[in-house]
């Protein structure tokens, strides 16, 4: 049987950090589908199909990661890909309680899917989509922190 783990997130943008948990992911599990969800609490940068572009051209050398959008319920989208597990990347304890809130919720709706949490490497641990954002805004080096595609589209977006 294959183990195929979903690695949700908003991903916006993708950054190392995001990269890392993925990568790490994909050494455990047979199958790692990334699985962009829009958070209605926040208002993107990018559309989900500008995510899910950059995210299948950061992981194209990752044969067995896939790239997918989902506006449903993360349990009843992981039950009907057949996934065995969700990974989550910890960056601090702070993000613990959110997470074990989410998790509780998550194995209350679907008890048979199992979610992994992995702590984000230590050069990533201060590092979010949000404070990206804010410092690409400004137009300072974001080079170390997220991808050369991804950097791009940052210029881009903030170039208007």
């Amino acid at each position: 049987m294959t183990r195929l783990a979903i690695c949700p997130g908003s991903f916006d943008p993708v950054t190392y950090g995001h990269l890392d948990i993925i990568q790490r992911g994909a050494k455990v599990f047979d199958q790692v589908t990334v699985a962009v969800f829009n958070n209605q609490s926040k208002a993107p940068l990018f559309d989900v199909n500008e995510r899910v572009s950059l995210l299948e051209e950061v992981t194209k050398h990752l044969d067995n990661v896939s790239i997918d959008s989902c506006d449903d319920l993360l349990m009843e989208y992981a039950e009907e890909k057949n996934a065995q597990a969700i990974i989550r990347g910890l960056r601090a304890v702070s993000d613990f309680e959110y997470e074990m809130q989410i998790t509780s919720m998550n194995r209350k709706l679907n008890a048979k899917i199992e979610t992994f949490f992995m702590m984000t490497n230590n050069q990533y641990s201060f590092l979010s989509s949000s404070i990206v954002k804010e410092v690409a805004k400004y137009r300072a080096n974001i080079s170390d922190l997220v991808p050369p595609p991804v950097e791009e589209a940052l210029k881009e977006k903030y170039r208007g």
